[in-house]
């Protein structure tokens, strides 16, 4: 179907909800599978029309599309089901159950098995996992939670969650005009016509019917009549005006037309984005030659009636009185704009740029001067990424940004920018680069392309489609801009043409013709055309300096703000049809500190920061509507950006922050955030759709890459110096106070903790006979926590909902049980009969929904059933034994298991059969790690060797020892530990001398040694769920908490701060395990046999604050090839 036919849907689709045809617009919802409505598929998910439901996701996907769909559906069968068994429909159930459930079967047998179990249940609550199972509202609308997050990642949906923007009774006004084009060209108008049928073309005669068409089918071809000749129709009868097809945006700035097009499509002015024979004024240098490929110039005749649209026309005729103007001034007010400030964030360093979240509202990613971006969620005020600047792959870059980063590391984000759909975020930096992150709806960042784009600065990046597949926009100090395929990297197009560097891109489309307006440091806006033939506009902007160019949301009227050298600044709306400009808005100051930011909302209201304040237009006129100051603190020429609605608005602020604005509707929503009761069922929900939601990347068909307006800063520099910075201005970018602000910043003094006071630590309740912890993990859930000690019997500590922890989350301010099962049986490992238990390596690994857990202590390899304790099967016999146990990242049933001779054998479950055997270690195994991204395996032994493994083909790849500490001169033994980091790339080895992070092809970067405060030998170590630290235990009881970029000490916790003062053994932590959501809480398992949750205290809300080698920070020590191979890390704040 073609884009215009799907346009024609959508009209059809909003006539038919005008018109109150409510169940015919959602079957044609589902019959065009053009627009999912999310609100109708709530509705009747939570009115319990399963069969309403699925047939509505049929036009959409099937079970069997994808892994998304398939727990799409999964999900909405099991909660009929529950509830088929919640109501006693024991008949149903085993219905369902055979129907609907059993196509999961050839894809997850064992889950199969246990959802059949519950039938066997006479309250399924019985299973622990549905212990938290309430009435059957609120179970819905938990599911929904999981549900849209599935929906929104999925790629089939990607375009098709959100309606189009456009006017109301848009149907009705194509029919207007269309009305009005075949009046005009009647032969003897009538002043009052009198239309009653759309069946028929409409002709002034003494009957409306049918009318022979013009000589050579074109009522275009003959004569036209002049304007004027008509009476203003309008004024006559009962017929109400409509506004006038505009003028395409493409007449005047890159003006054609094609012969083919229909009266309405010459109207609208289709784009083609050449030049006719007669440019506009402002052509000054026309570059495509006639003929050129693909692209005609207009007839005389179409040509007469541009020229006839720009010397004006008359009023036109509707065919309907009850049809609204399109142009409906009172439809919003000045208190629809965000003006009230609801949230203050600290960023910590200077905010360069900011981009909300297309679909998720709230989401805002920030990017800064020190190279930072940072995903905010401002309704909860919480940071859900951090990513400190580094470049990847610094073999891949250019030899000129490589010297760039030695003479200077320190670098900044340019520009930040969301894709489309949210699933993809590009950042543009202030030297050669961009970064393209993958994002899914979880929080999740994952690294996608790193490209050396440009000689010098970055200065703006968006993205587009052309050719329906999604590209990458990048502009630079080196004049040019560049277009990359967004999947592998590969550049595309190059534009030069520029004579300065280019300072903004703005991508758009009209009628499916793409293209790219440009500015540069001289004032130049040029377009271009997704081809090699130049650019085929060259004119000049207001200011002749830093200029950026916005549409409006509907992608209708086209916007530029821009600050000349002398500091005047311009905020103009451009004709298109003229490529002139339509009207300048006033209210600036006359001297602008700073380059002015803009952006737009709601097809309504134009924003720009100035004065150290917000000031905002009505776009229709060109006076201030209206200004606030967000209670000071501003800068002089703030950032803004407004979120996809238009309910918040967020502004950077003098202190290296953010404040975030709302109208009434964004303050309600943030309201429904704040009081939403987030339950434990909940919490698991959302956290089985962090560990399984990706955000593929591919081909995205029909999604427009609305061109939104692009920050800009005080880091535009005269052009000789070519885009560097302007901070020579930033002492006058502070608004002055009258009283002198003596404040600092906080800073957390201490990296020592020594007193219980200073955090909250909980000794869980064990009534067993202790025995040292070897192995411990939280579950997935984060609701339990599973201890393996060295008789080889596990400890199941659940934590229950409560006053003090309502959630059910495992806390250190809550006292959790330890759990049995009703048949009160203990889950013990096999053991070795020669060798006893406490001698013997034990190893342990949990399935991803916490159902089953596999572990070993010396014997067989057992696999338990979480919910009862049962032994479902054992395999392995000794010898060897299992030491260290790892689930295939893409399949449950293969599993990589360390071995005690050395060897890894990749073993398939469901066949009871091992595939293959590794062979590449000295001494036994003591660490696996799989990264998905990078399709390797990385083993790790008690030789101290590292080795990598392709997933493929089970081959070798690369081995090497441990990097030693300095002054240590034979080979280091030992065991060691790997875990990959959340990026899938930096790996982090613990061995007893040392922590360190290296990168996927096995290189040390960094390094840190046992010295000082933390001498003693480290016994654990691990990441904490974000990355962002490493919890590291020591043999003396000491716990230190590193930052996982630099392995700089954020604060070291002393064993006096969690331990009594009646532990005479010196107990140690012999295992750390980190909370798979809280970044903050870990565990000990102690040689003492103990576990301890530690936590912050509730006056830090996390470790150690902002520690730096001034107020006790331990320094890491980058190796020999860090210097190389990371010469930006740590840049300057």
């Amino acid at each position: 179907m073609s884009s215009l036919s799907r346009e024609l849907v959508f009209l059809i689709l909003q006539f038919l909800d005008e018109e109150k045809f409510k169940e015919t617009v959602h079957k044609l919802e589902q019959e065009s599978g053009f627009f999912f409505n999310m609100k109708y598929f709530e509705d009747q998910v939570q009115a319990g029309e399963w069969e309403e439901v699925e047939r509505y996701l049929s036009g959409f996907t099937k079970v069997e599309d994808n892994r998304y769909s398939m727990k799409i559906f999964f999900e909405i069968r099991k909660q009929k089901y529950l509830e088929a068994l919640d109501g006693k429909g024991r008949a149903k159930a085993v219905e369902i159950l055979v129907k609907d459930l059993k196509v999961f079967a050839s894809f997850n047998e064992d889950l199969f098995k246990e959802i059949t179990q519950l039938l066997t249940l006479d309250n399924f609550r019985q299973n622990e996992q549905l212990s938290k199972y309430g009435d059957t509202t609120s179970a819905r609308n938990i599911m929904l939670v999981e549900l849209k997050k599935l929906i929104e990642a999925n790629p089939l949906f990607r375009d098709k969650l959100t309606f189009p923007a456009f006017k109301a009774s848009r149907l009705r006004t194509l029919i207007n005009q269309s009305l009005n084009w075949q009046h005009q060209l009647c032969k003897n108008p009538r002043p009052n016509p009198d239309i009653k049928t759309l069946f028929t073309d409409h002709t002034c005669s003494s009957s409306n019917g049918a009318r022979a068409p013009p000589p050579g089918n074109n009522p275009l071809a003959g004569p036209v009549p002049k304007p004027g000749v008509f009476p203003p129709l309008g004024a006559h009868g009962p017929f109400q005006p409509v506004v006038s097809p505009p003028p395409s945006a493409i007449a005047g700035w890159m003006s054609t037309a094609n012969q083919s097009m229909s009266h309405a499509a010459v109207a609208a002015a289709p784009p083609g984005l050449v030049q006719a024979p007669s440019p506009a004024a402002f052509l000054k240098h026309p570059r495509t030659p006639p003929g050129g490929p693909g692209m005609d110039y207009q007839t005389a005749d179409s040509e007469h009636l541009m020229k006839r649209l720009r010397t004006g026309q008359p009023d036109e005729v509707s065919f309907s009185a009850s049809t609204q103007p399109p142009n409906s001034s009172n439809m919003y007010s000045p208190d629809d704009l965000p003006k009230t400030v609801i949230r203050n964030l600290s960023q910590g360093s200077n905010v360069m740029s900011m981009d909300f979240h297309p679909q998720q509202q709230t989401v805002l990613l920030v990017g800064t001067n020190v190279g930072d971006i940072s995903i905010w969620e401002v309704g909860s005020r919480e940071r859900l990424a951090l990513k400190t600047f580094k470049v990847w792959d610094i073999s891949a870059c250019s030899m000129p940004f490589q010297t760039t980063l030695v003479k200077d590391a320190t670098i900044s984000v340019n520009r930040c920018v969301w894709g489309p759909d949210g699933s993809i975020l590009g950042v543009a930096f202030s030297k050669h680069i961009v970064q393209i992150y993958t994002y899914n709806p979880a929080g999740e960042l994952r690294q996608h392309l790193e490209i050396d784009a440009h000689i010098g600065g970055v200065n703006d990046i968006a993205f587009a489609h052309p050719n329906k597949q999604l590209c990458i926009v990048t502009c630079g100090d080196d004049k040019t801009i560049k277009i990359w395929d967004a999947v592998a990297g590969r550049r595309q197009y190059t534009f030069e043409g520029h004579e300065a560097p280019v300072y903004s891109v703005c991508p758009h489309y009209k009628e499916n013709i793409q293209f790219i307006f440009s500015t540069a440091i001289d004032g130049k806006i040029k377009a271009w055309l997704y081809d090699s033939l130049g650019s085929r506009v060259d004119y000049d902007a207001p200011g002749l300096w830093c200029t950026t160019m916005a549409y409006s949301a509907d992608g209708i009227r086209l916007f530029s703000c821009g600050t000349s050298k002398e500091g005047e600044s311009h905020l103009v709306e451009w004709n298109e049809s003229e490529g002139a400009i339509k009207r300048t808005y006033s209210g600036f100051r006359k001297r602008s500190l700073g380059v002015v930011q803009f952006d737009t909302t709601r097809n309504r209201f134009l924003a720009a920061g100035d004065e150290f304040q917000i000031k905002f237009w009505d776009m229709d006129n060109i006076n201030i509507l209206t200004y606030t100051d967000a209670d000071g603190g501003l800068p002089a020429s703030p950032r803004l950006r407004f979120n996809k609605e238009g309910s918040l608005l967020a502004v950077t602020t003098s202190e290296n922050g953010i404040k975030i604005l709302a109208n009434t509707g964004g303050q309600h929503m943030l309201r429904m955030l704040e009081s939403r009761a987030f339950d434990g069922a909940r919490a698991h929900a959302e956290a089985n759709v962090k560990s399984t939601i990706a955000s593929p990347l591919g081909p995205i068909a029909s999604v427009s890459a609305s061109a939104s307006p692009f920050e800009r800063s005080d880091r535009i520099q005269q052009p000789m110096s070519l885009l560097a910075s302007m901070e020579s201005s930033r002492g006058a970018d502070v608004k002055p106070r009258i009283l002198e602000n003596t404040e600092k910043i906080k800073s957390w003094k201490s990296s020592d903790i020594s007193d219980g006071s200073q955090l909250k630590a909980l000794k869980l309740p064990d009534p067993l006979t202790p025995n040292k912890v070897v192995r411990l993990l939280y579950t997935n859930s984060g609701l339990t926590v599973l201890a393996l000690a060295s008789n080889a019997l596990h400890k199941l500590w659940k934590w229950q909902r409560n006053e003090r922890n309502p959630s059910g989350k495992s806390s250190a301010s809550s006292v959790p049980q330890l759990w049995q099962p009703n048949s009160g049986a203990l889950m013990s490992n096999d053991v070795f009969e020669s060798k006893a238990a406490e001698d013997s390596v034990a190893c342990i690994a949990l399935s991803k929904n916490d159902s089953y857990v596999m572990s070993a202590s010396g014997g067989k390899v057992s696999l338990f059933n979480m919910m009862t304790f049962k032994v479902m099967t054992t395999f392995m016999p000794p010898p060897p034994a299992a030491t260290y146990l790892a689930f295939h990242p893409q399949d449950n049933n293969i599993i990589a298991i360390g071995m005690e001779d050395s060897t890894i054998q990749i073993y398939n479950v469901r066949v009871d059969e091992v595939k293959t055997k590794l062979k590449g270690h000295q001494k036994r195994i003591s660490g696996l790690a799989f990264s998905q991204s990078l399709n390797i395996l990385v083993s790790s032994g008690a030789d101290a060797q590292l080795c990598m493994w392709s997933i493929d083909g089970w081959e070798k790849k690369k081995s090497r020892p441990i990097q030693p500490p300095p002054g240590h001169s034979s080979t280091l033994v030992g065991e060691t530990r790997v875990q990959f980091h959340n990026n899938q790339s930096h790996l982090l080895v613990v061995h007893e001398s040392q922590i360190a992070i290296y990168d996927a092809q096995l290189d040390c970067f960094r390094s840190w040694y046992p010295r000082d405060s933390l001498s003693s030998a480290i016994s654990s170590a691990i990441y904490s769920c974000d990355g962002l630290s490493i919890f590291t235990g020591f043999c003396d009881g000491a716990v230190g908490i590193f930052d996982s970029d630099s392995l700089n000490l954020r604060c070291r916790i002393a064993p006096s701060a969690y331990l009594s003062s009646a532990s005479n053994d010196n107990p140690f932590p012999v295992v750390i395990a980190a909370h798979p959501t809280d970044p903050n809480q870990f565990a000990l398992g102690m040689s003492d046999g103990a576990v301890h949750v530690i936590e912050p205290s509730d006056a830090e809300t996390k470790w150690g604050g902002s520690t730096s080698h001034d107020n006790g920070g331990l320094p890491s020590i980058p190796s020999s090839s860090a210097l190389n191979s990371q010469p930006s890390e740590t840049p300057s704040r």
